[in-house]
Protein backbone atom coordinates (compact mmCIF):
# COMPACT_ATOMS: atom_id res chain seq x y z
CA UNK A 1 0.00 0.00 0.00
CA UNK A 2 1.37 3.53 -0.37
CA UNK A 3 3.04 4.96 2.31
CA UNK A 4 3.22 8.73 2.91
CA UNK A 5 5.90 10.01 5.10
CA UNK A 6 5.51 13.85 4.37
CA UNK A 7 2.43 16.01 6.46
CA UNK A 8 1.59 13.11 8.90
CA UNK A 9 3.19 10.63 11.64
CA UNK A 10 2.54 6.95 11.67
CA UNK A 11 2.75 5.13 15.25
CA UNK A 12 4.41 2.31 16.17
CA UNK A 13 1.53 0.55 16.39
CA UNK A 14 1.41 -0.01 12.32
CA UNK A 15 4.12 -2.05 13.09
CA UNK A 16 1.84 -5.20 14.94
CA UNK A 17 3.11 -6.63 18.11
CA UNK A 18 5.35 -9.52 19.32
CA UNK A 19 6.17 -11.14 22.30
CA UNK A 20 9.09 -11.14 24.49
CA UNK A 21 8.71 -13.68 26.93
CA UNK A 22 5.92 -12.57 28.67
CA UNK A 23 5.77 -8.90 27.73
CA UNK A 24 3.93 -7.87 24.41
CA UNK A 25 5.73 -5.11 22.72
CA UNK A 26 5.00 -3.59 19.25
CA UNK A 27 7.37 -4.63 16.16
CA UNK A 28 8.85 -1.52 15.96
CA UNK A 29 11.09 -0.18 18.34
CA UNK A 30 13.99 2.03 19.14
CA UNK A 31 17.45 1.79 19.37
CA UNK A 32 19.61 4.38 21.60
CA UNK A 33 23.49 3.87 20.39
CA UNK A 34 23.60 6.42 18.56
CA UNK A 35 21.98 9.20 20.87
CA UNK A 36 25.87 9.52 22.40
CA UNK A 37 26.98 11.00 19.35
CA UNK A 38 25.49 13.83 19.97
CA UNK A 39 27.05 16.56 22.25
CA UNK A 40 23.24 17.58 23.12
CA UNK A 41 22.22 16.24 25.43
CA UNK A 42 19.03 17.98 25.23
CA UNK A 43 18.43 16.57 21.79
CA UNK A 44 18.61 12.99 22.70
CA UNK A 45 16.24 13.49 25.14
CA UNK A 46 13.61 14.94 22.90
CA UNK A 47 14.27 11.72 20.51
CA UNK A 48 13.29 9.63 22.93
CA UNK A 49 10.31 11.49 24.46
CA UNK A 50 9.22 11.51 21.19
CA UNK A 51 9.77 7.58 20.48
CA UNK A 52 7.23 6.90 23.43
CA UNK A 53 4.78 9.53 22.37
CA UNK A 54 4.39 7.47 18.84
CA UNK A 55 4.06 4.49 20.81
CA UNK A 56 7.20 3.03 21.02
CA UNK A 57 7.44 0.85 24.04
CA UNK A 58 10.42 -1.42 23.21
CA UNK A 59 13.85 0.33 23.87
CA UNK A 60 17.44 -1.15 22.80
CA UNK A 61 20.48 0.44 25.05
CA UNK A 62 23.37 -1.08 26.64
CA UNK A 63 25.67 0.57 29.67
CA UNK A 64 28.36 0.59 27.42
CA UNK A 65 26.51 2.43 24.90
CA UNK A 66 28.98 6.12 26.08
CA UNK A 67 31.10 8.45 23.66
CA UNK A 68 33.30 10.77 25.33
CA UNK A 69 35.13 10.84 22.65
CA UNK A 70 35.58 7.30 21.44
CA UNK A 71 33.98 4.77 18.55
CA UNK A 72 30.58 5.47 19.54
CA UNK A 73 30.57 9.58 18.83
CA UNK A 74 32.25 12.52 18.72
CA UNK A 75 34.02 15.49 21.18
CA UNK A 76 35.27 15.68 24.73
CA UNK A 77 34.01 16.33 28.14
CA UNK A 78 31.66 14.25 30.40
CA UNK A 79 30.69 10.75 28.86
CA UNK A 80 27.24 10.36 27.46
CA UNK A 81 25.42 7.44 28.48
CA UNK A 82 22.51 5.82 26.43
CA UNK A 83 21.80 4.57 29.52
CA UNK A 84 21.35 7.71 31.36
CA UNK A 85 19.88 9.55 28.76
CA UNK A 86 16.71 7.38 29.19
CA UNK A 87 16.65 7.53 32.66
CA UNK A 88 16.48 11.22 32.79
CA UNK A 89 13.73 11.21 29.68
CA UNK A 90 11.45 8.78 30.67
CA UNK A 91 11.73 7.97 34.44
CA UNK A 92 9.79 7.47 35.89
CA UNK A 93 9.02 4.45 33.05
CA UNK A 94 5.80 3.56 31.44
CA UNK A 95 4.66 0.21 32.95
CA UNK A 96 4.50 -0.96 29.19
CA UNK A 97 7.48 0.25 28.53
CA UNK A 98 10.23 -2.80 27.78
CA UNK A 99 14.37 -1.42 28.63
CA UNK A 100 16.38 -4.59 26.44
CA UNK A 101 20.35 -3.95 27.63
CA UNK A 102 23.45 -5.94 26.52
CA UNK A 103 26.25 -6.85 28.46
CA UNK A 104 29.25 -9.22 27.82
CA UNK A 105 31.61 -5.45 26.89
CA UNK A 106 32.96 -2.63 29.27
CA UNK A 107 33.75 0.60 27.44
CA UNK A 108 36.82 2.37 28.74
CA UNK A 109 37.44 6.34 29.12
CA UNK A 110 37.65 7.01 25.82
CA UNK A 111 34.44 5.08 25.19
CA UNK A 112 36.82 1.62 23.50
CA UNK A 113 35.34 -1.52 23.66
CA UNK A 114 36.65 -4.77 25.16
CA UNK A 115 34.99 -8.21 25.71
CA UNK A 116 34.29 -8.67 29.13
CA UNK A 117 31.99 -11.65 30.17
CA UNK A 118 33.20 -13.19 32.95
CA UNK A 119 30.87 -14.02 35.59
CA UNK A 120 32.37 -11.16 38.19
CA UNK A 121 32.28 -8.94 34.96
CA UNK A 122 28.78 -9.58 33.99
CA UNK A 123 27.31 -9.08 37.49
CA UNK A 124 29.60 -5.89 37.68
CA UNK A 125 27.31 -4.53 34.28
CA UNK A 126 24.22 -5.92 35.31
CA UNK A 127 24.76 -3.60 38.30
CA UNK A 128 25.94 -0.49 36.27
CA UNK A 129 22.97 -0.93 34.16
CA UNK A 130 20.60 -0.99 37.04
CA UNK A 131 22.04 2.04 38.28
CA UNK A 132 22.35 4.24 35.39
CA UNK A 133 18.57 3.13 34.57
CA UNK A 134 17.45 3.92 37.63
CA UNK A 135 15.92 0.59 38.03
CA UNK A 136 15.73 -2.06 40.79
CA UNK A 137 15.55 -4.65 37.72
CA UNK A 138 16.52 -5.33 34.39
CA UNK A 139 13.39 -6.31 31.68
CA UNK A 140 15.92 -8.12 29.68
CA UNK A 141 19.00 -8.37 29.46
CA UNK A 142 20.72 -10.26 26.14
CA UNK A 143 23.81 -11.78 26.08
CA UNK A 144 26.52 -9.83 23.44
CA UNK A 145 29.34 -12.42 22.58
CA UNK A 146 32.51 -12.21 20.31
CA UNK A 147 31.66 -14.69 17.29
CA UNK A 148 34.56 -16.72 16.58
CA UNK A 149 35.07 -19.38 14.42
CA UNK A 150 34.57 -23.48 15.22
CA UNK A 151 32.70 -23.93 18.24
CA UNK A 152 32.66 -21.58 21.18
CA UNK A 153 30.82 -22.12 24.32
CA UNK A 154 28.46 -19.33 25.79
CA UNK A 155 26.92 -21.89 28.48
CA UNK A 156 29.47 -19.93 31.59
CA UNK A 157 28.53 -16.31 30.64
CA UNK A 158 25.15 -16.97 30.24
CA UNK A 159 24.70 -19.29 33.00
CA UNK A 160 26.04 -16.53 35.13
CA UNK A 161 23.09 -14.11 34.04
CA UNK A 162 20.29 -17.21 34.54
CA UNK A 163 21.70 -16.89 38.14
CA UNK A 164 21.01 -13.41 38.71
CA UNK A 165 17.38 -14.02 36.90
CA UNK A 166 17.09 -16.18 39.43
CA UNK A 167 18.12 -13.82 42.09
CA UNK A 168 15.69 -11.03 40.42
CA UNK A 169 17.98 -8.59 39.16
CA UNK A 170 16.91 -9.92 35.33
CA UNK A 171 13.42 -10.48 33.92
CA UNK A 172 14.41 -12.22 31.03
CA UNK A 173 17.28 -13.49 28.69
CA UNK A 174 18.57 -12.82 25.57
CA UNK A 175 21.55 -13.45 23.23
CA UNK A 176 23.43 -10.94 20.64
CA UNK A 177 25.66 -12.05 18.03
CA UNK A 178 25.63 -15.63 18.15
CA UNK A 179 24.82 -18.81 15.61
CA UNK A 180 21.84 -21.95 15.94
CA UNK A 181 24.58 -23.65 17.87
CA UNK A 182 24.74 -20.63 20.39
CA UNK A 183 21.04 -20.75 20.76
CA UNK A 184 20.90 -24.39 21.53
CA UNK A 185 23.50 -24.34 23.97
CA UNK A 186 21.75 -21.39 26.07
CA UNK A 187 18.16 -23.21 25.50
CA UNK A 188 19.33 -26.25 27.97
CA UNK A 189 19.96 -23.20 30.60
CA UNK A 190 17.42 -20.77 30.93
CA UNK A 191 14.70 -19.51 28.39
CA UNK A 192 15.88 -17.34 25.97
CA UNK A 193 13.15 -14.31 24.39
CA UNK A 194 15.38 -12.84 21.91
CA UNK A 195 18.54 -13.11 20.08
CA UNK A 196 19.98 -9.56 18.40
CA UNK A 197 22.28 -9.97 15.48
CA UNK A 198 23.34 -7.40 12.88
CA UNK A 199 21.83 -8.26 9.90
CA UNK A 200 19.90 -6.38 6.97
CA UNK A 201 18.91 -6.76 3.62
CA UNK A 202 22.32 -6.70 1.80
CA UNK A 203 24.47 -7.38 5.20
CA UNK A 204 25.11 -11.10 6.92
CA UNK A 205 22.43 -12.95 5.22
CA UNK A 206 24.05 -15.93 6.32
CA UNK A 207 21.50 -15.39 9.54
CA UNK A 208 18.59 -16.14 6.89
CA UNK A 209 18.38 -19.36 8.93
CA UNK A 210 18.92 -18.29 12.39
CA UNK A 211 15.80 -16.09 11.51
CA UNK A 212 13.95 -18.78 10.35
CA UNK A 213 14.92 -21.41 13.50
CA UNK A 214 14.05 -18.19 16.26
CA UNK A 215 10.39 -17.84 14.52
CA UNK A 216 10.15 -21.72 14.71
CA UNK A 217 10.96 -21.69 18.37
CA UNK A 218 9.17 -18.48 19.17
CA UNK A 219 12.07 -16.26 20.04
CA UNK A 220 11.61 -13.20 18.56
CA UNK A 221 14.74 -11.73 16.53
CA UNK A 222 16.18 -8.54 16.83
CA UNK A 223 18.16 -7.30 13.72
CA UNK A 224 20.43 -4.22 14.53
CA UNK A 225 22.27 -2.43 11.40
CA UNK A 226 19.13 -2.96 9.63
CA UNK A 227 19.83 0.68 7.85
CA UNK A 228 23.48 0.85 8.19
CA UNK A 229 24.55 -2.91 6.89
CA UNK A 230 28.16 -2.96 6.64
CA UNK A 231 28.85 0.34 7.65
CA UNK A 232 27.51 -0.37 10.78
CA UNK A 233 28.34 2.48 13.46
CA UNK A 234 28.96 5.00 10.32
CA UNK A 235 25.38 5.54 9.93
CA UNK A 236 22.79 4.74 7.60
CA UNK A 237 23.57 3.16 4.26
CA UNK A 238 22.80 5.57 1.49
CA UNK A 239 23.95 2.99 -1.46
CA UNK A 240 20.74 1.58 -2.16
CA UNK A 241 20.06 -0.69 -5.26
CA UNK A 242 17.75 0.02 -8.38
CA UNK A 243 15.60 -2.83 -6.73
CA UNK A 244 15.44 -0.87 -3.02
CA UNK A 245 14.51 2.86 -5.59
CA UNK A 246 11.71 1.26 -7.07
CA UNK A 247 10.01 -0.29 -4.40
CA UNK A 248 10.15 3.02 -2.69
CA UNK A 249 9.07 5.13 -5.17
CA UNK A 250 6.08 2.14 -6.23
CA UNK A 251 5.50 3.16 -1.97
CA UNK A 252 6.43 6.89 -2.07
CA UNK A 253 8.45 6.20 0.89
CA UNK A 254 12.95 6.56 1.39
CA UNK A 255 15.18 4.05 0.53
CA UNK A 256 15.67 3.55 4.49
CA UNK A 257 12.18 2.71 5.00
CA UNK A 258 11.88 0.48 2.47
CA UNK A 259 15.28 -1.34 4.48
CA UNK A 260 13.18 -1.71 7.76
CA UNK A 261 9.83 -2.87 5.83
CA UNK A 262 12.01 -5.75 4.21
CA UNK A 263 13.32 -6.54 7.87
CA UNK A 264 9.74 -6.34 9.18
CA UNK A 265 8.65 -8.05 6.62
CA UNK A 266 11.08 -11.14 6.99
CA UNK A 267 8.92 -12.77 10.03
CA UNK A 268 6.15 -11.56 12.47
CA UNK A 269 8.77 -12.22 14.84
CA UNK A 270 10.98 -9.28 13.61
CA UNK A 271 11.43 -6.60 15.71
CA UNK A 272 13.12 -3.39 14.49
CA UNK A 273 15.31 -1.18 16.33
CA UNK A 274 16.52 1.74 14.18
CA UNK A 275 18.10 3.98 15.99
CA UNK A 276 18.68 7.95 15.16
CA UNK A 277 19.61 11.47 17.20
CA UNK A 278 16.42 13.33 14.99
CA UNK A 279 13.00 13.61 15.17
CA UNK A 280 12.15 13.90 11.76
CA UNK A 281 13.97 10.60 11.19
CA UNK A 282 12.46 9.06 14.00
CA UNK A 283 8.95 9.10 12.63
CA UNK A 284 9.72 8.25 9.01
CA UNK A 285 11.34 5.34 10.99
CA UNK A 286 8.39 4.52 12.55
CA UNK A 287 6.42 5.35 9.70
CA UNK A 288 8.06 2.08 7.59
CA UNK A 289 6.11 -0.12 10.01
CA UNK A 290 2.74 0.63 7.91
CA UNK A 291 4.58 -0.42 4.40
CA UNK A 292 3.41 -3.41 3.31
CA UNK A 293 5.64 -5.01 0.94
CA UNK A 294 3.87 -7.79 -2.30
CA UNK A 295 5.35 -11.03 -2.81
CA UNK A 296 6.39 -9.74 -5.61
CA UNK A 297 8.44 -6.80 -4.36
CA UNK A 298 9.84 -8.81 -1.99
CA UNK A 299 11.18 -11.03 -4.12
CA UNK A 300 12.73 -8.37 -6.24
CA UNK A 301 14.42 -7.27 -2.91
CA UNK A 302 15.95 -10.00 -2.55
Amino acid sequence: MPTHTSGHETGADAAGTWRLGDRTVRRMGFGSMRLTADPDPAAAIRVLRRAVELGVDHIDTAAFYVSPGGTLGVGTGPARYATELIRTALSPYPAELVIATKVGFAADGDGDLSEANGPAQLRAQVEENLRRLGRDHLDLVNLRIVRRPGRDSVAEAFGALAELRDAGKIRQLGLSNVRVDHLDEAQQIAPVVCVQNSYSLDHNRTDDELVRVCGERGIAYVPFFSLAGSRRESGANQDHSDAVHAVARAHRATPQQIRLAWALHQGPHVLAIPGTGNVDHLAANIAAGAIRLTATELATLG
